[in-house]
């Protein structure tokens, strides 16, 4: 038997991991662990079946004691989000089946974490651009193009619409791992989930998501061709669509 795939196999550049599961602040300790493994787990980081990395090895990243790290794993898996197994293959592992996102009422969204619509909005133009600037001026190798295009198939071959928000998180968060920053990366990842937030609120409509299919395809064309000007165009058209929805439904 073939021991289960974990979040740290694939590409060995810097991952989406160290940017998301980084130490967490003195004062709140169990509540930002069970945020930041959220956020891992929402954002498609670690995938459903796939498993967390070692208990050791979260704690030391995280910089809180393996007592605290367990108590969030244990409210997770009561939550739904994990399951932890024993044995040679044993350890804790994201549920293949997540728990359904509630939407808030629109009353709470102005006090939502992250701020209103349009501070969001706007902080997602400017790192996403960036990220995608930058990701296409740094050399793109076979293994990273590889790694791309493997989040933009994973997109396309979403099952469900809880699936596809996965991956496109995915996607867009590998762009900023191909620049090399972890701080940029998380700030991408801080400024997708408060996108996914929103999303919640607002229905899916199939022609827009077949649109930012295409524009995922050329964002990536553009990085991998190493043409900055073309990636950073693609990413700012892709970002305002899902902008302009936004502003409709929430306005």
């Amino acid at each position: 038997m073939a021991p289960p795939r974990t979040a740290e196999e694939g590409w060995t550049g810097t991952k989406a991991t160290d940017a998301l599961l980084r130490p967490v602040r003195a004062g709140n300790a169990f509540e930002e662990t069970v945020e930041r493994l959220l956020r891992t787990i929402r954002l498609g980081i670690v995938e459903p079946g796939e498993r967390l990395p070692a208990e050791r090895d979260l704690a030391d990243r995280l910089n809180v004691s393996r007592v605290t790290l367990r108590e969030a794993i244990r409210e997770l898996q009561r939550a739904g989000y994990v399951d932890s197994r024993r044995g040679r293959y044993g350890g804790t592992f994201v549920r293949r089946s997540l728990p359904a996102r509630r939407h808030r009422p629109r009353l709470r969204r102005a006090h939502a974490p992250g701020g209103d619509v349009e501070d969001t909005l706007v902080l997602r133009q400017a790192v996403e651009t960036g990220a995608a600037a930058e990701a296409a001026s740094r050399p793109i190798g076979a293994r990273e193009a590889a790694y791309l295009r493997e989040r933009l198939a994973a997109c396309g071959a979403a099952t469900d619409l809880a699936e596809y928000r996965r991956m496109d998180s995915r996607l867009h968060i590998a762009v900023a791992e191909l620049t090399g920053c972890p701080s940029l990366t998380s700030a991408v990842a801080d400024a997708r989930a408060r996108v996914n937030a929103l999303l919640d609120d607002v229905p899916a409509l199939d022609t827009n998501l077949r649109h930012g299919d295409a524009q995922h395809q050329e964002i990536v064309d553009a990085i991998v061709a190493r043409d900055p000007d073309r990636a950073r165009r693609a990413m700012a058209e892709h970002v305002e669509g899902t902008a302009l929805l936004l502003r409709g439904f929430l306005a």
